[in-house]
């Protein structure tokens, strides 16, 4: 059979460059590995021949060239292996997953999947890379981390997909579906703080410690460092620094989830979050200048945000705040939203952050209710964590904190005098 191309096939000559091109940048890492057997020149004909019979099975309208040469990659590797023998410690896997990945990509590209194959390609490069670093996190996850993580894949993709996506109760405020899904985006944000914070939080200061705790709960962060502060005097500035710092982060984390859920209140939700935090950051910053904050650095033993009756709880809370609200909002109007918002907010603010940006994507409110419900929000658990230093951590404590958290309420009412 006798294939005729247009222009004598130069018309592809740029797939075969990528393919060549991502065939090298595998096996860059391959190259520096002394352990490995196939390097730069074996990664790029790999991808090479993955993309010239992806090229012939479609002339020739058969897929199994394709299959063939894929077959016969794998059968070269495991034979080059298989005759290397038994003197070194690696067999070399990792080697032959990246080769048959490689052919695989070469494939992807002569089918016009360019883009998805480029990312990939990195994608897997950055895991051959940082091999030891990987390794080294995995061996300093525990079984209850690890059990964390299985317990929000299993919020993710078990519990979420199976839920009906409509309206139900009053007003259709109650979508199961949207209801989880505000669950497994708090247990993924809160998620990835319990991790940073177990691994990485001791050891890069009080800050990134109060970062940490702040995305996982400042409310459990705050209570804990109280007591450390009353419990041991030595810890006094760095409890300071974590409760202020971790109270901080939770405007950056409405900021997220705000653009997360709805993007449209951000233009307006953004000015008046980020005066509040620039006004604390700059008395946080004063603060930590003239704090001393020792080297040992107790992590807080917060709670696995992913554990099953985590989620259902707050699931429940955030169903209450959305059908109160919406019903307050309905009969009361914007008064009603903004007494539901301080008193929920004494508690939690995810809930009633997250409620708001619902209705006001359902249109059951406009963006300015739902930038003050979530500003007043803000405040009133402010105002409860005052309470919680002052009587877990004495008044040293709150004596310390409270110029800071003044300057955050006032610089969110200021936000909300320019702004709206």
């Amino acid at each position: 059979m006798v294939i005729e191309l247009q222009g004598g096939g130069l018309e592809y000559a740029y797939r075969f460059a990528t393919s060549l091109a991502l065939g090298l940048l595998l096996g860059l890492d391959r190259e520096r590995n002394p352990a490995a057997l196939a390097g730069l020149r074996t990664f790029a004909i790999v991808a090479v021949l993955g993309t010239v019979s992806a090229f012939l099975s479609q002339q020739v309208g058969s897929p199994w060239l394709l299959v063939a040469g894929f077959i016969s990659v794998a059968a070269m590797i495991v034979s080059m292996y298989v005759s290397r023998g038994s003197g070194t410690d690696d067999p070399g896997t990792t080697t032959i997953a990246a080769l048959l990945f490689c052919y695989t990509l070469g494939a992807m590209v002569w089918f016009d999947y360019t883009t998805l194959a480029i990312m990939l390609a990195i994608a897997v490069t950055v895991l051959l890379h940082f091999k030891a670093e990987l390794r080294g996190f995995a061996e300093r996850l525990t079984r209850h981390d690890v059990l964390s993580i299985l317990q929000f894949a299993v919020l993710s993709f078990m519990v979420l997909p199976v839920l009906p996506n409509q309206g139900f109760g009053p007003y259709n405020a109650l979508n199961p579906h949207h209801i989880w899904l505000m669950v497994v985006l708090i247990s993924g944000v809160s998620l990835s703080g319990y991790l940073a914070l177990k691994l990485f939080g001791q050891r890069y200061g009080a800050q990134l410690l109060g970062f940490f705790g702040g995305l996982v709960s400042s409310t459990a962060t705050t209570v804990i460092y109280s007591r450390h502060a009353k419990n041991y005097t030595e810890l006094l500035s760095l409890s300071i620094m974590v409760i202020l710092a971790a109270n901080l982060v939770v405007m950056v984390k409405l900021g997220v989830l705000t653009a997360v859920v709805a993007p449209a209140v951000l233009r307006m939700f953004l000015p008046v979050m980020l005066t509040g935090l620039t006004v604390g950051w700059l008395i946080t910053w004063y603060m930590h200048r003239h704090l001393q904050t020792p080297g040992n650095l107790p992590v807080p033993a917060v709670e696995n945000p992913t554990e099953v009756k985590t989620a259902i709880s707050f699931s429940l809370i955030y169903a209450i705040v959305l059908t109160v609200s919406a019903w307050l909002a309905d009969h009361v109007g914007p008064m009603g939203m903004y007494a539901v918002a301080l008193v929920s907010g004494l508690t939690d603010v995810d809930a009633i952050t997250l409620s708001s940006l619902r209705m006001f994507h359902q249109g059951a409110i406009d963006e300015h209710v739902a930038v003050i419900a979530i500003t007043l929000a803000v405040i009133a658990n402010l105002f409860f964590k005052a309470g919680i230093m002052l009587v877990l951590g004495g008044s040293v404590l709150a004596r310390k904190c409270l110029p800071a958290f003044l300057a955050v309420m006032l610089g969110l009412l200021a936000g909300l005098w320019l702004w709206l």
